[in-house]
């Protein structure tokens, strides 16, 4: 059966695009790809239709990892959380947000993505840092760790 998984940022153009693509790129690279599902969205509606942002896929390319030129940004929903075994947030907001659109996670499947490594800490939004590289790593060494 495959796992399932969901990233979800703010607007589904920075962080959760990019850890949708890291972690489809380390399992494929591990012959697992026939194992996951692979997915991202966003708490909020300000980007729904728009790419990844620029910055973001430069950051992808140099590191070598693929990424579909066309997703699009999508807005998560309650019925995610019937098809997704895991849900994982950036950052605290997120959480919030999510809570407002998944109110209840009986299954507990909705986790913080650095929780994975054994911090508890968010990871920074490229959109407002400028740091795309920081946030790279951080989503690259949550994947590894999550795998």
């Amino acid at each position: 059966m495959k796992k399932r998984i969901l990233f979800v940022c703010h607007g589904n153009i920075c962080r959760s695009p990019m850890a949708e693509f890291i972690l489809k790129a380390l399992v494929k690279a591990r012959g697992l790809s026939d194992d996951y599902y692979i997915e991202s969205a966003a708490v909020s509606t300000e980007e729904i239709g728009n790419g990844i942002y620029p910055p973001a896929k430069r950051c992808l390319s140099q590191h070598g990892v693929w990424f579909d030129p066309g997703k699009t940004a999508r807005q998560v929903t309650r019925a995610d959380y019937d098809r997704f075994d895991r849900i994982i947030v950036m950052d605290a907001s997120n959480l919030r947000w999510i809570r407002r659109i998944i109110p209840e996670d009986p299954e507990g499947k909705i986790h913080m993505m650095m929780s994975y490594t054994g911090v508890g800490r968010d990871v920074a939004d490229p959109w407002y840092t400028g740091d795309f590289e920081e946030t790279f790593q951080d989503l690259l060494e949550a994947c590894e760790a999550m795998l």
